[in-house]
């Protein structure tokens, strides 16, 4: 089946609009079980994405963070399934930075294959699949490509850090490589800015779930980017346990 990627950013736009709904007036924060904030906003995106992937695509499932109650056993014959994050960077919408995402990814295997990466607040998407390229589009304007930088300058690199959840690690890292700018950004957008060429390198060096990445990811690998581990392999995803290992972001 070929998945029409518009669709998917229509869809994301959607959940983004639910959420700005939200973002502008007062919101609730609750806290899910490991301490981690969740809004009305995280609710309303599910809520949106769900019912257009299905009415969209109902023969494949989606793997939700909002609904990831599902047994491995389960999902573990999955040829292909949908990954979403409705709310990526819910620490950034409670400090009312914009610095949040709405992701959507397409699995395939181990892998994604295809992803969205929609800014809410900047009305802005981010999208690829993998081996066609990708692109970025703000509000109606046309799509323009976007791809990784071809090398490092040499007075040193940019590396985009977490704007939310800096680590020892990090700093550990960043004393063994030479760095012109340090660039901290919330949400998947780190990946999105690695793809588009704004910097050279995105160390994540902490912890992430399978559904933080799988849809920058795609745009990454689609705009000639690698997303590898420590050991130098790819992400996998849909494992029994969703957490992810530690993965640097480069061209």
């Amino acid at each position: 089946m070929n998945i029409d990627i518009e669709k998917v950013c229509a869809i994301a736009r959607e959940a983004g609009a639910a959420i700005m709904d939200i973002y502008d007036g007062d919101h609730a924060v609750e806290f899910k079980e490991d301490k981690s904030p969740l809004t009305a906003a995280d609710k309303a995106s599910h809520e949106a994405i769900m019912a257009g992937l299905q009415a969209h695509f109902p023969e494949i499932p989606i793997l939700s963070e909002e609904g990831k109650d599902i047994p491995y056993e389960e999902r573990k014959d999955w040829e292909r399934f949908w990954l979403v994050d409705p709310l990526d960077g819910t620490k950034e919408f409670i400090k009312r930075n914009g610095e949040f995402t709405v992701n959507i990814a397409l699995v395939e295997g181990n892998a994604p294959v295809l992803g969205v990466v929609y800014v809410p607040a900047q009305d802005k998407l981010y999208y690829g699949r993998v081996g066609e390229g990708a692109f970025t589009r703000k509000g109606q304007e046309s799509p323009l490509r976007i791809q990784v930088r071809p090398e490092a300058p040499e007075e040193g690199q940019t590396v985009v850090m977490s704007r939310s959840h800096p680590s020892p690690e990090l700093e550990d890292y960043l004393k063994s490589i030479k760095v012109a700018e340090a660039l901290p950004v919330g949400s998947s957008l780190k990946l999105c800015v690695v793809a588009e060429g704004r910097a050279d390198l995105y160390p994540r060096l902490g912890p992430t779930m399978e559904w933080d990445t799988g849809a920058g990811q795609a745009v990454v690998e689609s705009a000639g980017g690698r997303v590898l581990d420590p050991a130098g392999a790819r992400l996998e995803y849909n494992k029994p346990n969703l957490l992810n290992s530690y993965f640097i972001v480069s061209p």
